[in-house]
């Protein structure tokens, strides 16, 4: 199995919309381990990691999010895999 490893900021009307819960719901049902929040300035922030298939179908539903959401941009750069991380959480 390849694993991929991925740091995502995603822009747009993305808090308040279930964001967080509908990407954590979605890696779970993909084997992802992880986690999801809010930042200060209005963005949601994902570090995701897992089969590299499944990370790349998890990236494209970032660029669209839930049906509430309005997603403008995504910004995804690669990272190195946490041994330590297990499930996947929403993070305050």
């Amino acid at each position: 199995m390849d694993i991929d490893v991925i740091h995502a900021r995603v822009v747009g009307r993305v808090q308040g919309v279930g964001f967080r819960y509908a990407t954590a719901r979605v890696a779970r049902e993909a084997r992802l381990t992880g986690w999801v929040r809010n930042d200060t300035d209005g963005s949601v922030e994902v570090w995701a990691q897992g089969d590299r298939d499944a990370v790349e179908r998890f990236v494209r539903f970032l660029r669209v999010g839930p049906m509430a959401a309005e997603v403008d941009a995504v910004t995804v750069t690669s990272g190195v895999a946490n041994p330590s991380l297990s499930g996947f959480t929403v993070r305050a």
